[in-house]
Parts: structure tokens; sequence; C-alpha cells
């Protein structure tokens, strides 16, 4: 995929609107708001400084979380600029609104070198529904687009696609890096090449695996994503949690995951590749309450699920020794390995050992080790360095459709 990039385009003393994928959450420290994480400003410094370097006057938009056309005080962007400045060491001015008067005036004011951080464009409900007239009012007293928004990338919104349509668009470094490194994924890994799918849900993931199978030599299941599969298996699973129906009551669609799971290894015993599901399980007693389980959950007990079923009021909460060793003798015999979401419940020690030793077996690699998502890059933090990977995806969705074979919206504006 070759993008529009910031070498295609005279920045020299532009006004830029950047597009930047700072959609982190706030929360409270000693009575004070603070962001969260602050990986994704981290991953923005290159473009911004590159900017700052043109003598450009950036005036930055993002959204932060989900506050529906209202104005939440916890979600603005005022953290946001405050770390930002302190990463760039360079003055960041907020603005309590993304359009309007204020706006303009505040733009008009700007010299070469200054930033202005826009308010959380999610207080208008326009952003959601793309309005294009509300897209346009977000492009005055622009001159061009940088886009970094790769996270967002597969949102049809104002500020997304709907600015692309009124501005000239280019691609920021760090989108630029992330389509990059998922393109040679997809195009030419280094073999052999495995996948791990893991998390709760396999709503999200399961048209990435039908297309990763066409290319990955090994595909590992974890997570609640391997009940579903065992499911399809017919293995009997208690009262593990199982996401087996979707229904979409707007498209009056019902999808059954299970049906899903049985197709994709039909698929993968006709191209004769390996999709490897657990064969022991880590169980909990689901007597303990479920707002409990993550934190003190003290029953335990591992099954083999080839040879016995989970029992009524257990839940499977992670994979067993067994597993363990199979999938992380995969994982050293591999040369390229990608990881998408928790292997169980890492939140709870008693049930992160599969997460832990899958991990500790990346770490080991002698190639390429990506790993892709929030929940994932929280629970590789928690137990090892993020050092230790050769490229983590900041992006969930917007990397899962991508490696789905999906055309990302927002990225067709940015194609050469």
């Amino acid at each position: 995929m070759k993008l529009k990039t910031l070498e295609n385009i005279n920045l020299k003393n532009k006004t830029v609107l950047y597009r930047a994928p700072y959609d982190i959450e706030t929360e409270t420290v000693n009575g004070v708001l603070e962001l969260g994480d602050d990986m994704r400003i981290k991953a923005t410094i290159p473009t911004l400084q590159y900017l700052l370097k043109e003598n450009c006057k950036i005036v930055i938009l993002t959204y932060v979380g989900r506050p529906d056309g209202k104005i939440v005080e916890n979600l603005r962007t005022t953290s946001h600029a405050k770390k930002l400045s302190e990463l760039l060491n360079h003055p960041v001015l907020k603005v309590d609104d993304s359009i309007g008067p204020l706006v303009q005036e505040k733009i008009t004011q700007m010299k070469s070198g200054d930033i202005l951080m826009l308010e959380n464009v999610r207080f208008y409900k326009e952003e959601m529904v793309d309005d294009d007239e509300f897209a346009k009012k977000l492009c005055l007293g622009k001159d061009l687009i940088v886009f970094d928004g790769f996270p967002q990338a597969h949102r049809i919104h104002a500020s997304t696609t709907g600015i692309e349509r009124h501005l000239p668009t280019v691609a920021g470094f760090y989108l630029q890096h992330e389509v990059e490194m998922l393109s040679n994924l997809l195009e030419n890994p280094q073999r052999p090449f495995t996948v791990i799918i893991g998390g709760a849900k396999i709503s999200d993931k399961v048209d990435a695996i039908h297309n990763l199978l066409k290319m990955a030599d090994n595909i590992l299941i974890g997570g609640a994503v391997a009940n579903v599969f065992l499911k399809a298996l017919g293995r009997e699973l208690g009262s593990s949690f199982v996401e087996d129906v979707f229904v979409d009551k707007v498209k009056r669609e019902k999808r059954d995951w299970v049906e899903d799971a049985k197709d994709i290894l039909k698929q993968a015993e006709a191209l004769g590749k390996k999709i490897i599901t657990p064969v022991d399980l880590v169980l909990s007693d689901t007597k303990v309450p479920n707002s409990a389980i993550a934190e003190n959950s003290t029953s335990k007990k591992i099954i083999n699920i080839n040879k016995e079923a989970v029992p009524f009021g257990w839940m499977a909460l992670d994979i067993g020794p067994e597993t363990q060793k199979e999938f992380s003798d995969i994982i050293l015999q591999s040369k390229t390995v990608f990881l998408a979401g928790p292997i169980g419940k890492f939140e709870n020690e008693r049930f992160a050992e599969g997460s832990k030793a899958l991990l500790t077996a990346m770490k080991k690699v002698n190639g390429e080790t990506i790993i892709a998502g929030g929940d994932t890059i929280d629970v590789a933090g928690r137990y090892t360095k993020l050092d230790d990977y050769t490229h983590i995806s900041l992006a969930g969705g917007a990397t899962l459709e991508f490696l789905a074979g999906k055309e990302l919206p927002a990225l067709k504006a940015l194609m050469q």
C-alpha cells in the first residue's frame, strides 16, 4: 500500500490540521485528572517534531471516549495538551471548542511553531454521523491535513473521512509505520509465521482469522475466543463465557460465531493449515461472584478438555500447562509471531500463567514479534518489557480490520 506522506507535500509555514490518535481516557490521581497512558502521544512525537521543523502552525484534532454529543468534563483534551507539552518540550495551547469563532480567533493569532489543541470533537453529535457541514467547519483556517489517527481509520466520522473531503491529506510518520508493518505482515512475513488470537470476543477477530489463515503457518487460539472453537469441536464448557450468537437489531441479522468457527476449522483443513486449540484449561468455580473472579478467586483446577467436560458452575479462565508448552514450542520455532488478545484472565495472577508463558516465549524469538491492541499491550507491559517486542500496534479494531483485508475508510484519501 503506497501512501502520500509528509515528504510528498510542501509544508513550509502551512497551517496544518493534525488528526491525532489521542483517544486516551483520563483517571483521577490525588484529585487531579491525568492520562492513564501516554503511548499514543509518544508515538506522534516524530511527526510533530517534523512539522515544527517546517515552521508549521499545528492545530490538533482528536476524539476521546464516548461522550455521545455532550460535554463530559473528564473527557476533555486538557490533560492531553499538558502531557504532549511535557513530552514534546514545547508549549501547547488548549481551546475549549473544536469549531466556532473562539477557535478561528485562536488560529488567526497563531505564529509559526505554535500548537493548538482543540476540544474533544465527540462533544458534537455531528462527529459520529460524518456530517459534511461540520467536517467543513473543522477544516476552516487550515491548509492541509496530516493524518496520524490510524486507530480510528476504520471509522466513518467527520474527523476521519469527513475532513479528508475538504483538504489535501497526507499520512504522518506514526500511521505510515503502522501501515508498512502490517502490510509486510500480510505480504512478506518471515516464516514460520505464527498468529496467536486471544481476548474475550471472537466477533472483532473472526474476519482477521479468516484472512490470516491464508498466509499464517500456525494459528494458536486462547482466551475466551478458544471457548467458541472448543464448542465448535463439540466440547462441553460448563459455565464458561462463550460469545456464540450475535443479533444485530438494526440490520435484523443474527450471526452464530460457533458456526463461523466451524467454517474456519474446515477452511484450515482444506488449506492444510494448523489451527491449534487448548488441550487443557484452568478452571475457576463460579460460586465466587463474577466481579470478584479477577481479584480474589481461590478455587482452581485443571482439566484435559479432550477427555472431560468443564463442570457446570465452573468456567475456563486460562490455558493449562500442557497447552502452554505446546504453544511455546511453536512460538520458539517461529520467525514471525503476531499476538492479538490476552490468553487468560490475566488481571488475576492465578489465571495469568498462559499469557506469561507465551510472552516469555515471544521474547526469545529470533525474528519479528508484534503485539496489537490495548489489552494485549496491558498484559505484555505487566509481565514483560514492551521493548522486548519488535513492534507494538496501538490500534485494536483498525489493526484487525486491516489484517482482515478490509479497506479502512480513512486510508482512501491517503493512497498515492
